[in-house]
């Protein structure tokens, strides 16, 4: 390994410059140690690991930047901080971040290498190959945005690295613009997925860490499931993981806002994120209609009908913007490539959608209850007279006479409800006794033995209602049939 005498940083035996600040590079064994206040720097860990400057400082540890003497190779070293290692729980997850690198591929996941405790100082050590680049989140807060191939290419490369933990049962839970690595290339970025210590084993005889409803992961790129802290989450909760980060990489904002991590969740569980195309005016690059749908899709609320899987998502992206294939051939192709296809279809994708969208048919209720039939209208009778108000005709004709234009009165009230038997045809009212249509069935004879004794009936039947109006000072009480009676 080589060695840069100013910064410390090392590189293979191939490199012959500084890619910090261009200064010739030496073995790392001739290179003199800077001096500093953190008693590892210059120590061997583990009897093999020499660290030479530090990284980076984190909530759990401190990472280095070491030389593997066993194998000759750069690595990281992440010590952890004491308050950590008497965690249980905490150290059992760095141990599992072990184990669950051994068992996926790498060539879009860091590969963690070796967890250990040095026995001289006691310091439990994470080892992983070291990485040249910067943290999305790190480019989020200087462009604030991502062109478009770069943000393809980045998504093709999540997507294999994902698909593949999914596919043996390993949910990410906790990916955020921290947790993405760049490392920049001549043909673009390469893509490396950071932080496997909180991840979700499906497989059945994964051992729990997580107490039910325990909530982990970051608030602003939470799924709704996640955010309750159901075991139910899946493979669906990194797709919406990723869909939030994708969105804030082409718009600049996260979809979902809040001044703390309540507020946040609230906002996740109970608001939709606004259109993409609405932040279009904010950006520098054109953003195509088409992805209004895809993100809507892939952070609706509901896992049930959320894309799929990442690798789906990371197709629907490509193909808004114009580009044929798949991720698979996405991940690869350089990043000046995909440019160049998505500039030629530009002025398509565009204009992909009409100024007015068609809207979605509404599909039938399944619980509506069924439209009630229309019974036929019977043919209303001729009146022989001219139509007067009610009021009108009470104080211009005696009481016999308005009892028998009644039939009138009921025709000039269409909004009134008849009972269905009115509507049947039914034989008209004799003066000395009411008649009512017979029973047609089990249930309408099981109705008429249960109306309360007292009320006159004809052949066992009793009318199955009775209406009083009092209009004035008389009133009479018909059972199965409306009347009405007015006086002086």
């Amino acid at each position: 390994m080589k060695s840069c005498p100013a910064c410390q940083r090392t590189y293979p035996n191939d490199a012959g410059f500084c890619a910090n600040d261009g200064t010739a590079l030496v073995f790392t064994s001739m290179v003199p140690l800077a001096r500093s206040d953190d008693r590892r720097i210059g120590a061997r860990l583990a009897g093999r690991y020499e660290i030479r400057r530090v990284v980076a400082d984190g909530g759990m540890g401190r990472v280095y930047e070491g030389v593997d003497k066993q194998t000759d190779s750069r690595v990281a070293v992440k010590v952890l901080h004491d308050h950590v290692v008497k965690d249980e729980v905490a150290l059992e997850r760095f141990k599992r971040e072990w184990d669950i690198s051994t068992k996926l591929p790498h060539d879009f996941i860091v590969q963690v290498t070796d967890f250990q405790q040095d026995p001289a100082t006691m310091a439990w050590l994470l080892v992983m190959e070291f990485l040249d680049g910067e943290e999305l989140r790190v480019v989020l807060k200087r462009d604030k945005t991502l062109p478009p191939e770069r943000v393809v290419r980045m998504l093709s490369q999540t997507a294999l690295g994902l698909d593949a933990a999914h596919a043996i049962n390993f949910v990410h839970r906790d990916l955020k613009p921290d947790n993405l690595f760049l490392c920049g290339t001549r043909e673009g970025d390469v893509l490396k997925i950071l932080d496997f210590g909180s991840v979700k084993d499906k497989n059945i005889q994964a051992k729990k860490l997580t107490v039910m409803g325990t909530t982990i992961g970051s608030p602003f790129y939470m799924a709704p499931e996640q955010a309750q802290g159901l075991d139910t989450l899946d493979a669906r909760a990194d797709v919406f993981a990723l869909a939030a980060i994708t969105y804030e990489c082409i718009t600049g904002h996260v979809p979902f806002e809040g001044v703390n991590g309540p507020s946040i969740l609230l906002a996740i569980l109970t608001k939709d994120a606004a259109p993409p195309t609405s932040r279009a005016k904010e950006v520098q690059w054109p953003i195509p209609p088409a992805l209004d749908d895809v993100m809507e899709e892939a952070l609706v609320k509901n896992p049930a009908i959320r894309t799929k899987s990442v690798g789906a998502f990371a197709d629907a992206v490509g193909r808004a913007y114009g580009l044929a294939g798949d991720h698979r051939l996405w991940a690869t192709t350089p990043a000046n490539e995909l440019a160049r296809q998505i500039q030629a279809a530009l002025p398509t994708i565009m204009q992909s959608r009409a100024a007015a969208p068609a809207l979605l048919e509404a599909a039938a209720d399944p619980f509506a209850s069924p439209p009630a039939q229309q019974q036929p209208q019977q043919p209303q009778q001729q009146q022989q007279q001219p139509q007067q108000p009610f009021q009108q005709q009470a104080h211009q004709q005696p009481f016999q006479q308005q009892q028998q234009q009644q039939p009138a009165f009921q025709q000039q009230q269409p909004q009134m409800q008849q009972p269905q038997y009115a509507q049947q045809n039914v034989e008209p009212l004799e003066p000395t006794r009411p008649a009512y249509p017979q029973s047609s069935n089990a249930m309408a004879r099981a109705q008429d033995d249960l109306m309360p004794a007292g009320i006159p009936g004809v052949g066992g039947n009793r009318p199955t209602w009775v209406m009083a109006v009092v209009v004035g000072s008389a009133a009479l009480i018909v059972g199965g049939v409306i009347a009405f009676l007015a006086s002086r």
